[in-house]
């Protein structure tokens, strides 16, 4: 049964059982989701508790203009992204990065080309954690899950000249940001 025809029997019928299967379906994901915002296994796994006791509830909302598995990223992005505004202290710690001695490695002789790409991608992720939540999600549904500029309209609610407006912009902080701690100043 596809993820639309058993959304569309679970809302008829209330069935638990059924809910089970999308659970089982996305689970690992949704707690992948969870765990790239709450960076703690614990912690992602109540969030992704949350997220299916939330999506029980709001199963009604899906009007299938999407797939079921985009609306639910979509969902479960939005679900982290107010856990981690309502958890300042959190958002503070995420963004905390330690560079001491990052520049040295990069410019020294005796690093080699792999480990300097992967202290490349280490920046690129810290960058990451210092954009806003908001900006952090447009870019990882666009980047990482392959949405369409239509599909995250869609998920997003928004245009998709507003949806073209916000990634380049988040782009733009993200590349600011990475700028910054690759040369160490402001650009």
């Amino acid at each position: 049964m596809s993820d639309e025809d058993l959304v569309k029997t679970i809302v008829s019928s209330n069935d638990t059982m059924l809910f089970e299967i999308l659970y089982d379906r996305y689970s690992r994901v949704v707690f992948n989701k969870c765990y790239s915002f709450a960076k703690n296994q614990h912690e992602a796994e109540d969030l992704t508790q949350d997220v299916f006791l939330k999506l029980f509830v709001k199963l009604r909302s899906f009007k299938g203009n999407s797939k079921f598995s985009t609306w639910l990223y979509a969902f479960t992005y939005n679900h982290c992204v107010n856990y981690v505004n309502r958890n300042t202290a959190k958002k503070i710690e995420r963004q905390s990065v330690d560079s001491d001695g990052l520049e040295e490695r990069l410019y020294d002789p005796q690093v080699d080309d792999k480990e300097i790409s992967q202290l490349r991608v280490e920046m690129l992720k810290s960058a990451l954690e210092s954009v806003s939540p908001d900006e952090k999600m447009i870019l990882l549904l666009k980047y990482q899950d392959g949405l369409s500029i239509k599909e995250l309209s869609d998920n997003l609610d928004l245009g998709e000249s507003a949806v073209k407006m916000r990634l380049k912009r988040a782009k733009e902080k993200l590349l600011t940001v990475y700028k910054e701690r690759e040369y160490g100043q402001s650009i």
